[in-house]
């Protein structure tokens, strides 16, 4: 038995099928609301704040997946996802399952350096400050040998499907609409953004490498690290059309964060955007060389396809 716990996002979502297709049709799906992904799989709704529900939602698996979301609410995050994180530590433990840990790059600093494993934390801000605490957990358990445990890192998403980020929304929704294209800060700095069927796919892969737990793995990205610039040309020669963009300043996202709750949620992670934002998945590539990255111009077809079906 593996089981995805936060199953129903799109890293989720994707977890599922590439299990299904790969390692293994035992597949159990946690969540609040947890919903079937494949026919074969066996659903289980919990609160995993509640440590009870944790112990159960593991029990009997050889390997669970941390890929829960939340809000992004500062708020909820200090309250809810170290509970939730230690609970199912606590469940693993209990249960002999292995945790696969699926992380993101807020503890990182946000400076321009280039970011790989061993890169200290440094998080601006109180989500970044919960992403560290959350990480450090991890570790501890890792370097006590209590919990057999990997962390797969991740930076910014784009991609099909459910997926949500800044790029997902100021770039893709608006060319859905129709809309003048909007990038933050700056379209001249270079970025990592991973495809997100590449992270669950990168993901399954690492969980199910024996060897590859007790350590940290950048997830894999296309290697060319464009700037916003280049990304929207390239989406231009894909949609065939002359795409329009402005970059939006960050005095008009400190002017909206007065008004408006979730874009005051998001002030902290706009350093990321003053400067180079470039993520080293070296590690990665030389241990799994097969892997195949899906290429910017490949991604952004494939969610041009979706959007043309209206899915």
């Amino acid at each position: 038995m593996q089981t995805i716990l936060g199953a129903n996002g799109q890293i989720g979502e994707e977890l599922a099928r590439e299990l299904k297709r790969n390692f293994t049709s035992d597949i159990r799906i946690v969540s609040r609301d947890a919903k079937k992904v494949n026919d074969t799989d066996e659903v289980f709704s919990a609160d995993l704040s509640i440590r009870e529900k944790a112990i159960e939602a593991v029990k009997g698996s050889e390997i669970a997946y941390f890929t829960l979301g939340l809000s992004i609410s500062s708020d909820l995050w200090e309250k809810q996802f170290p509970l939730i994180l230690q609970n199912v530590i606590d469940a693993c433990k209990i249960n002999g399952t292995k945790l696969v840990f699926f992380d993101n790059t807020y503890m990182y600093p946000q400076d321009g350096r280039v970011l790989n494993e061993n890169t200290v934390f440094d998080p601006v801000g109180r989500k970044g400050r919960v992403r560290r605490k959350m990480a450090e957990m991890v570790l501890r358990e890792i370097e006590s040998g209590e919990l057999e445990a990997v962390i797969c890192r991740a930076p910014e998403f784009y991609g099909p499907g459910k997926t949500q980020s800044i790029t997902n929304t100021l770039i893709f929704n608006h060319i859905k609409e129709g809309k003048k294209l909007k990038v933050p800060l700056s379209a001249s700095k270079r970025r990592s953004l991973i495809w997100t069927p590449d992270a669950s796919r990168a993901t399954s892969l690492i969980g199910n490498t024996p060897d590859a737990f007790g350590q940290t793995w950048h997830l894999p990205v296309d290697k060319s690290h464009p700037t916003y610039n280049e990304f929207i040309r390239i989406a231009s020669e894909v949609y065939d059309k002359d795409l329009k963009y402005s970059a939006v300043p960050k005095f008009i996202f400190k002017i909206g964060a007065l008004f408006n709750k979730k874009v005051k949620e998001l002030l902290e992670l706009l350093p990321r955007y003053e400067h180079d934002n470039i993520f080293d998945d070296s590690k990665f590539r030389k241990r799994f060389p097969e892997f195949q990255v899906t290429l910017y111009k490949q991604g952004i077809s494939q969610i041009k396809s979706e959007q043309l079906s209206g899915k």
